[in-house]
């Protein structure tokens, strides 16, 4: 079949040219068209369902919220996770289902579950919200809004009603996420003590603006042949016009609201949240992607929505639009993937002229790259794969091998010709009949070579989780290219030899061999005669390197992924649980100052607490830091070293250091954003943290771990109101009623909705009380019974206690983390020691046990698999191999190329101080195959020459010789190309790309250099032990494709 392609190819030379010319536009216009992002699609089909509970303790939305969600969610099909947070009058869970499984099914079955719980909730709960379907990868954009006259409160009111909601409505956008300045609501503010004067009671004014606010139907009013609508407009959204809402009094007296309270708008209470740009108080937009959307035409839209927008904010306010863009790291990821790709084509040009010594044969060859590419793109467009880091990467690796099938080919072609060109003119073949010989006789070692490369990568397709969802695509995207190498290597590559080599004018060139290769077959002579006539000395020492090697490998760090270079920090600072907002705000601000003391850094944002509605739920007592930054004259390891330094002064605070993509990684891996989390399990949580403070301390003594944190789960102080039901009974006050003074007086009660401007606003009812209200002034509030007004001290007893802060859960279990970070060494050892140690060291009381999850799990997981996969792939090599050859001796003396490259990459990886991460062990198998094209070329030389009926030592040296410049091109242009990716590993886009590149990069080297030594001494080896040199028939007889001049003779 191979042989008919070339044929037809050939035989139909302008068709093909056409074709070539039509696919290169449509690619083209494919390319413009196509979405671009950062990773593929990473993300854990997860669903967030987020319930709002004002005023309830954290134990008691465990209890009866987050309990009751998380009972629904058991069960369901495909669950394999459920995580929950549970905090002051919030509850978050998280239902993580198994990879694969369809987001919108799991919607489907988390929504039939919640259908069954709002039921069970306690009143005054909201009713549970799934939060928006995006991604770990969604949030794309950070918007900060400064004021400088105008206050937070309004600039919040022109936010949550104007720009949030047009934000919310550009096509692509899952959700605006708004923390900063305060909630505009109508306040009712009761005096208690004018109450008492005018003997008014709390359900009174309770029953008066209940429904006051709802509008009236009339229906409708015919006169004088009209119908007129008629409507009580009852709704009224000015403070003045409720003050005079009348209450009704048992008395008689008539009373307006406006004598017992005051009415007005202000900030929403308690505050959850407060943010800042550069220590300034500000509102900040979050805006989070859907799924399938493209980053960059989505900011770019974005953007457009805020230049109009900045028209209609007042003057003095600042927008800041550079805290955060994802879309800045994709455009400097694919900037930097694309100067590799340019780099390493230049490198394969300068390869390809040295040794050709030829424009013609360079132009020949080096048409089969950018052909290749354009390829790949469509067809991944069409197999619905993006233009990502990933699948870019994975062709930028491939780039070398792209040229290697037009190089082997073109070589053949270039010596037939000039073989040709030496005979007598009536004996020359037609430059057709030429080309066709010379590209049937390498065809098959260049399809099952490329088949066999292909074979190598077959264990990434293996690989599940997140790892499977960022390296597949790269997987994918090397073999699409190398297919479509392999496809232009047969079709358009003759063709275009047959125009450009087989003029006239190329007779003088071709008539003398290129000076480099000429050299070089020289020196090689020399050199493999010496290896020849000392075998044993070349083994043993080749057998030594190896075993060196593989002592080496054993020995190498352990990671999972290499770290990121994304251009910004994410920096968590907790302090003691507790904390009130505003001091929380202060130590935050003086973060910040610190921070933009570093030079790298020029504009920070901060977050304290949350936003509503927010699955990434923060206490106020943890303040999450944007600081982008640019490199200037050192590394991004020193900046941050200097600036966990300087933030390490403030006083009472845990610092945590990551980037925003790499901790939402940690995040969804293991739900802590940082690299190592520890998890305690256990029902008591003062037992859980005192074990997790010994697990702690045991991890500050490991060498190499930063940012070591606790989740501050206690200790939170508390004001307990207890009733006394014996005395409450005396009083005749209903246990509800006692309840809702509680609510009213202290967390404020929504009673209706007004609406300002066509806008809703809650309208709340609560006591004129100061924040800073004592526990003796608590005492003193008057309760309303039927004996009067009571003091709620007489009541009830008050007292200070300490409670949970948050109670977090995994698998209905309760659960403490302690997380850490890791600077300086392999995360595989650090984990290791830090289990032995803890394993030594801490007491595990019966009921609790340790878990230890993070990136390592995926780590050892995907070795796992891809260690037993690659058992696979040689197996499959292995018999590619056999079925190439049909011999057993000649298919392993070929795999002997593996060992050799081995030796090669982790030599590279040792002395470039690297680690063995996935992306490298990944390389170590892509050699299975590419390390095997050389000793292919070889062997089929051989064998070629023998069925020629040529002797065994003369057609070794004859076939080495023949086959050294395809050789050492393809190794040079496989392995010059990828120097880029190598070189560029601590830049955006190319650090999960430059471990393979490197391992590959320094296998081709040694396998090259060895293999045209080891190989023909192994095969000398095993054809003496042959009784005699028998040569099968020619293959080339066998086959029933008649000369292809026959059919240009006419």
């Amino acid at each position: 079949m191979l042989n008919r392609i070339i044929r037809f190819s050939l035989l139909n030379r302008v068709v093909v040219l056409v074709l070539a010319a039509v696919i290169t536009i449509a690619g083209c216009v494919v390319l413009t068209r196509s979405e671009i992002d950062i990773f593929p699609d990473l993300n854990a089909p997860t669903v967030v369902v987020m319930t709002e509970a004002p005023g309830l303790a954290p134990e008691e939305v465990e209890k009866l919220v987050t309990f009751p969600v998380e009972t629904a969610m058991t069960g369901s099909n495909g669950v394999r996770r459920t995580r929950s947070a549970s905090s002051t009058g919030f509850s978050v869970v998280w239902v993580e289902f198994d990879w694969g499984t369809d987001i919108y099914r799991a919607r489907q079955t988390v929504a039939e579950r919640l259908a069954t719980v709002g039921e069970s909730l306690p009143p005054g709960v909201g009713t549970p919200v799934m939060g928006p379907q995006s991604s770990i990868l969604g949030e794309i954009m950070i918007i900060g809004l400064t004021p400088d006259s105008t206050s937070v409160l309004d600039l919040r009111n022109i936010v949550d009603r104007q720009i949030s909601r047009q934000l919310l409505a550009t096509p692509g956008v899952a959700q605006v996420s708004v923390i900063g300045g305060e909630e505009r609501e109508m306040q009712v503010l009761l005096s208690p003590e004018k109450m008492k004067f005018h003997g008014v009671t709390l359900a009174e004014v309770l029953e008066a603006l209940e429904g006051s606010n709802d509008n009236a139907t009339g229906s409708v009013m015919y006169a004088h042949g009209n119908e007129y609508l008629v409507k009580g407009a009852v709704n009224s959204a000015s403070p003045e016009e409720v003050a005079a809402l009348a209450i009704p009094s048992e008395s008689g007296r008539n009373l307006r609201l406006g004598d017992v309270a005051t009415v007005k708008f202000g900030g929403s209470l308690p505050r959850i949240g407060t943010a800042s740009v550069k220590g300034r108080e500000s509102v900040i937009l979050t805006i989070t992607k859907q799924p399938h959307t493209g980053t960059i035409g989505l900011t770019e839209e974005l953007d457009r929505q805020v230049e109009e927008l900045r028209k209609t904010l007042p003057p003095d306010v600042t927008v800041s639009a550079d805290i955060f863009r994802q879309s800045e790291f994709i455009a400097n990821s694919i900037s930097n993937l694309q100067a590799s790709l340019l780099e390493g084509a230049l490198m394969v040009v300068i390869v390809l002229f040295f040794f050709l010594m030829n424009l013609r044969t360079t132009l020949v060859s080096l048409v089969a790259l950018p052909l290749s590419i354009i390829i790949s793109v469509i067809i991944l467009r069409g197999m619905g794969v993006t233009i990502n880091t990933m699948s870019l990467g994975g062709i930028a690796i491939a780039i070398g091998s792209l040229v290697d099938d037009a190089i082997v080919d073109v070589e053949n072609v270039y010596k037939r010709l000039r073989e040709n060109s030496r005979l007598p003119e009536n004996e020359r073949r037609s430059v057709i009949q030429v080309v066709y010989d010379a590209s049937k006789e390498v065809r098959k070692p260049i399809f099952n070579s490329s088949l066999i490369i292909i074979a190598s990568f077959l264990p990434l397709f293996f690989l599940s989780g997140m790892e499977g969802r960022m390296l597949i695509p790269l997987g994918v995207a090397f073999i699409v290219a190398l297919a479509a190498s392999t496809v232009v290597a047969l079709t358009l590559t003759p063709v275009l030899c047959s125009y450009l080599l087989g003029s006239k004018k190329e007779d003088a060139a071709l008539s003398k061999e290129p000076k480099l290769a000429a050299k070089m077959k020289e020196g090689y002579g020399k050199s493999l005669a010496w290896c020849m006539k000392r075998p044993a000395l070349v083994l043993s020492s080749v057998g030594v390197l190896f075993v060196g090697s593989l002592i080496l490998f054993f020995n190498l760090g352990r990671s999972f992924l290499p770290n990121f270079n994304e251009g910004s920090l994410t920096i968590n600072v907790s302090t003691l649980p507790g904390i009130s907002l505003e001091e929380s705000d202060r130590i935050g601000r003086l973060a910040e100052e610190i921070i933009l003391s570093v030079p790298e850094v020029n504009t920070v944002a901060r977050k304290t607490g949350r936003a509503e509605l927010d699955e990434h739920s923060l206490g106020v007592n943890v303040s999450e830091i944007e600081a982008p930054y640019k490199l200037d004259g050192r590394s991004r390891r020193e900046m941050v070293a200097e600036l966990r330094e300087k933030l390490s002064v403030i006083p009472g605070a845990s610092i945590e250091i990551g980037q925003p993509i790499s901790h939402r990684i940690d995040a969804m891996l293991s739900g802590t954003e940082a690299q190592i989390a520890i998890k305690i399990f256990g029902p008591d949580l003062n037992r859980l943290y005192s074990i997790g403070q010994s697990v702690r301390e045991v991890v500050n003594g490991v060498d190499g771990v930063v940012d070591v944190n606790i989740e501050q789960q206690i200790e939170r102080p508390q004001i307990e109101i207890i009733p006394r039901r014996e005395i409450l009974a005396r009083y005749g006050v209903a246990m509800n009623r006692f309840s809702e003074f509680i609510d009213v007086a202290m967390a404020g009660k929504q009673v209706s909705q007004v609406y300002e401007d066509g806008y809703p606003a809650p309208l709340t009812v609560r006591f004129e009380t100061p924040a800073d209200i004592s526990v003796d002034e608590l005492r003193q509030l008057p309760v309303d019974t039927r004996e009067g007004k009571v003091p709620l001290g007489h009541l009830a007893d008050i007292k200070s206690v300490t409670g949970p802060n948050t109670i977090n859960r995994e698998n209905a279990t309760r659960r403490l983390v302690v997380s850490a970070n890791v600077d300086g060494r392999d995360l595989r050892g650090v984990v290791n020691e830090i289990s032995d140690k803890v394993a030594g060291e801490v007491e595990m009381p019966a009921g609790y046990h340790i878990n230890y999850s993070g990136q390592f799990e995926s780590e050892a997981a995907a070795s796992r698999t891809l260690a037993l996969t690659s058992l696979l792939a040689l197996a499959i090599i292995l018999m590619l191999l056999y079925g190439e050859f049909r011999d057993f001796r000649e298919s392993l003396v070929i795999l002997i190329n593996m060992p050799l490259a081995m030796i090669g990459g982790v030599v590279i990886l040792v002395l470039t101080g690297g680690e063995l991460n996935i992306p490298a062990i990944i390389g170590f198998i892509s050699l299975l195959g590419i390390s095997t094209r050389n000793g292919m070329l070889l062997i089929s030389r051989y064998n070629h020459l023998r069925d020629e009926g040529m002797g065994l030592e003369e057609r070794i040296a004859v076939g080495s010789a023949d086959r050294l410049t395809p050789i050492v091109m393809t190794a040079l242009t496989s392995a010059l190309a990828l120097i880029p990716l190598a070189l560029r590993g601590s830049e955006p886009g190319n650090e999960i790309q430059s471990p393979l590149a490197i391992v590959i990069l320094g296998g081709l080297v040694s396998s090259t250099a060895l293999n045209i030594f080891v190989v023909p001494i192994l095969y000398r080896f095993i054809n003496r032990r042959k009784k005699r040199d028998f040569a099968p028939r020619n293959i080339s007889q066998s086959t029933n494709i008649k000369p292809l001049t026959d059919d240009f003779t006419h």
